[in-house]
């Protein structure tokens, strides 16, 4: 397998959401431009209750993913976040992010196995509180990647058009 160094490939956060999509490559070995729950899980290693990407909407391989999380009463940490006034944790919104931006990840070429894991969280703003009923739509954006090892995402969560999240996501891979 071989291994890029310094592969510095940068792209300008811009409302990933509200970019035009790119159309995916017409080939046969090319990947889907939509993933369900249970091909998303032949990717990602998380399960209940941390599984938190129910569809991915639009893939373009080594660049960006965008997901939908659809937020329900039933999620196990409004049990106490808040009694009364259920809000999904800011953390957990942060979480699902990731986990779209994991599907750009894990279908890079000549990524090594192992596990993708955080390195950092720079720049997350929450600007809108998520509520059971919301449905979450997720844009990760992958800015660099260095060695094919390390790396930069920039993540946006939008419901009903409106911004509930944003941020930058520095990965790792470990062994």
């Amino acid at each position: 397998m071989t291994i890029l160094t310094d592969l510095h490939t940068t792209v300008s956060p811009v409302s990933p959401i509200q970019a035009e999509p790119e159309a995916a490559p017409e080939t046969p070995s090319a990947p889907p431009t939509v993933l369900s729950v249970e091909e998303i899980h032949k990717l990602l290693p998380h399960r209940y209750p941390f599984s938190l990407v129910d569809r991915i909407i639009e893939f373009v391989p080594e660049k960006r993913a965008v997901g939908i999380k659809n937020v329900t009463f039933n999620e196990p940490h409004f049990q106490g976040h808040f009694p009364g006034r259920p809000i999904m944790p800011g953390v957990l919104i942060v979480e699902a992010m990731a986990q779209v931006g994991g599907v750009v990840l894990t279908q890079m070429a000549d990524v090594q196995d192992g596990l993708f894991m955080f390195a950092g969280i720079d720049k997350v703003r929450f600007r809108r509180p998520v509520v059971p009923g919301d449905q979450i739509i997720m844009a990760v954006e992958l800015l660099w990647v260095k060695k094919r090892r390390f790396g930069k995402m920039y993540g946006r969560a939008e419901v009903d058009g409106q911004l509930a999240a944003e941020g930058e996501l520095m990965f790792s891979l470990v062994d």
